[in-house]
Protein backbone atom coordinates (compact mmCIF):
# COMPACT_ATOMS: atom_id res chain seq x y z
CA UNK A 1 0.00 0.00 0.00
CA UNK A 2 2.95 2.39 0.66
CA UNK A 3 4.20 2.31 -2.63
CA UNK A 4 0.66 2.82 -4.13
CA UNK A 5 0.46 5.78 -2.10
CA UNK A 6 3.61 7.51 -2.80
CA UNK A 7 2.79 6.62 -6.57
CA UNK A 8 -0.73 8.93 -5.46
CA UNK A 9 0.91 11.93 -4.57
CA UNK A 10 3.67 11.76 -6.75
CA UNK A 11 0.97 12.09 -9.26
CA UNK A 12 -1.09 15.00 -7.31
CA UNK A 13 1.66 16.85 -6.43
CA UNK A 14 5.10 17.84 -6.80
CA UNK A 15 7.88 15.41 -7.00
CA UNK A 16 10.16 15.50 -4.02
CA UNK A 17 12.59 17.41 -6.30
CA UNK A 18 9.92 20.29 -6.79
CA UNK A 19 9.01 19.84 -2.98
CA UNK A 20 7.86 22.76 -0.82
CA UNK A 21 7.00 22.79 2.34
CA UNK A 22 3.39 23.27 1.84
CA UNK A 23 3.54 20.03 -0.31
CA UNK A 24 5.20 18.44 2.04
CA UNK A 25 2.09 19.36 4.29
CA UNK A 26 -0.26 18.36 2.56
CA UNK A 27 1.19 14.76 1.29
CA UNK A 28 1.40 14.05 4.77
CA UNK A 29 -2.63 15.04 5.02
CA UNK A 30 -3.09 12.21 2.82
CA UNK A 31 -1.02 9.83 4.29
CA UNK A 32 -3.33 10.56 7.08
CA UNK A 33 -6.27 9.70 5.02
CA UNK A 34 -5.12 6.11 4.43
CA UNK A 35 -3.85 5.71 7.89
CA UNK A 36 -7.65 6.14 8.93
CA UNK A 37 -9.15 4.00 6.08
CA UNK A 38 -6.33 1.12 7.26
CA UNK A 39 -8.06 1.90 10.86
CA UNK A 40 -11.63 1.73 9.31
CA UNK A 41 -10.75 -2.24 8.28
CA UNK A 42 -9.23 -3.24 11.48
CA UNK A 43 -12.24 -5.06 12.02
CA UNK A 44 -12.39 -6.59 8.90
CA UNK A 45 -16.27 -5.08 8.32
CA UNK A 46 -16.23 -1.79 6.85
CA UNK A 47 -19.94 -0.22 8.08
CA UNK A 48 -21.72 2.92 6.17
CA UNK A 49 -21.45 4.95 8.69
CA UNK A 50 -17.40 4.51 9.52
CA UNK A 51 -17.29 5.44 5.29
CA UNK A 52 -19.40 8.57 6.04
CA UNK A 53 -17.29 9.74 9.29
CA UNK A 54 -14.10 8.98 6.79
CA UNK A 55 -15.48 11.64 4.14
CA UNK A 56 -16.91 14.22 6.81
CA UNK A 57 -13.43 13.89 8.96
CA UNK A 58 -11.11 14.20 5.46
CA UNK A 59 -13.65 16.87 4.11
CA UNK A 60 -13.45 19.03 7.34
CA UNK A 61 -9.84 18.40 8.55
CA UNK A 62 -7.95 18.44 5.76
CA UNK A 63 -10.23 20.55 3.70
CA UNK A 64 -10.36 17.71 0.34
CA UNK A 65 -12.77 17.90 -2.06
CA UNK A 66 -14.99 15.63 -3.41
CA UNK A 67 -12.56 14.22 -6.07
CA UNK A 68 -9.80 14.39 -3.66
CA UNK A 69 -11.98 12.12 -1.21
CA UNK A 70 -12.51 9.93 -3.58
CA UNK A 71 -9.51 9.12 -5.09
CA UNK A 72 -7.75 8.60 -1.50
CA UNK A 73 -11.11 6.44 -0.25
CA UNK A 74 -10.85 4.37 -4.02
CA UNK A 75 -7.14 4.43 -3.76
CA UNK A 76 -6.94 2.96 0.23
CA UNK A 77 -9.92 0.55 -0.96
CA UNK A 78 -7.80 -0.69 -3.38
CA UNK A 79 -4.47 -1.33 -1.26
CA UNK A 80 -6.69 -2.19 2.16
CA UNK A 81 -6.00 -6.00 1.39
CA UNK A 82 -2.01 -5.58 1.51
CA UNK A 83 0.10 -4.62 4.69
CA UNK A 84 0.85 -1.45 6.33
CA UNK A 85 3.67 -0.44 7.93
CA UNK A 86 2.48 2.23 10.68
CA UNK A 87 5.55 3.60 11.22
CA UNK A 88 6.65 4.41 7.39
CA UNK A 89 3.45 6.72 8.18
CA UNK A 90 4.02 7.78 11.35
CA UNK A 91 7.58 8.50 11.10
CA UNK A 92 6.70 11.03 7.80
CA UNK A 93 4.14 12.54 10.15
CA UNK A 94 6.78 13.43 13.31
CA UNK A 95 8.77 15.06 10.75
CA UNK A 96 6.45 17.99 10.50
CA UNK A 97 3.66 17.85 12.32
CA UNK A 98 3.07 19.69 15.39
CA UNK A 99 2.59 18.12 18.71
CA UNK A 100 -1.50 19.45 18.31
CA UNK A 101 -1.86 17.69 14.80
CA UNK A 102 -0.80 14.24 16.27
CA UNK A 103 -3.33 14.97 18.86
CA UNK A 104 -5.89 15.77 16.55
CA UNK A 105 -5.32 12.33 14.38
CA UNK A 106 -5.66 10.45 17.22
CA UNK A 107 -8.74 12.12 17.95
CA UNK A 108 -9.72 11.74 14.54
CA UNK A 109 -8.98 8.06 14.69
CA UNK A 110 -11.03 7.67 18.03
CA UNK A 111 -13.96 9.17 15.58
CA UNK A 112 -13.53 6.56 12.81
CA UNK A 113 -13.87 3.80 15.10
CA UNK A 114 -16.93 4.46 17.33
CA UNK A 115 -18.72 5.89 13.98
CA UNK A 116 -20.63 2.57 14.19
CA UNK A 117 -21.30 2.67 17.70
CA UNK A 118 -18.45 -0.36 18.86
CA UNK A 119 -15.15 -0.13 19.38
CA UNK A 120 -13.47 -3.51 18.37
CA UNK A 121 -10.23 -4.17 20.91
CA UNK A 122 -8.31 -4.30 17.17
CA UNK A 123 -9.29 -0.27 16.63
CA UNK A 124 -8.52 0.52 19.98
CA UNK A 125 -5.18 -1.36 19.88
CA UNK A 126 -4.19 0.19 16.38
CA UNK A 127 -4.70 3.89 17.40
CA UNK A 128 -2.88 3.34 20.86
CA UNK A 129 0.04 2.04 18.95
CA UNK A 130 -0.65 4.83 16.38
CA UNK A 131 -0.19 7.67 19.32
CA UNK A 132 2.72 6.10 20.28
CA UNK A 133 4.41 5.90 17.26
CA UNK A 134 3.65 9.66 17.24
CA UNK A 135 4.48 10.31 20.69
CA UNK A 136 1.16 11.40 21.75
CA UNK A 137 0.98 11.30 25.55
CA UNK A 138 -1.33 8.68 27.21
CA UNK A 139 -3.22 11.17 28.97
CA UNK A 140 -3.73 12.79 25.69
CA UNK A 141 -4.95 9.37 24.19
CA UNK A 142 -7.47 9.22 26.77
CA UNK A 143 -8.97 12.77 26.45
CA UNK A 144 -9.70 12.55 23.31
CA UNK A 145 -10.91 8.72 23.44
CA UNK A 146 -13.41 10.49 26.08
CA UNK A 147 -14.00 13.87 24.11
CA UNK A 148 -15.06 11.55 21.18
CA UNK A 149 -17.51 9.11 23.46
CA UNK A 150 -18.99 11.85 24.75
CA UNK A 151 -19.16 14.01 21.90
CA UNK A 152 -21.46 10.72 20.04
CA UNK A 153 -23.45 10.56 23.27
Amino acid sequence: MIAAIRQFFDNQLASPEQETSEHKVERLRLASAALMFELLKTDRHIDDRETRMLRQVLARTFAMDEQQLDDVIKLAEEEAAQAVSLYEFTSLMNETYDYEDKVLLVENLWRLALADDHLDKYEEQMIRKTADLLYVSHSDFIKTKLRVRDEQG
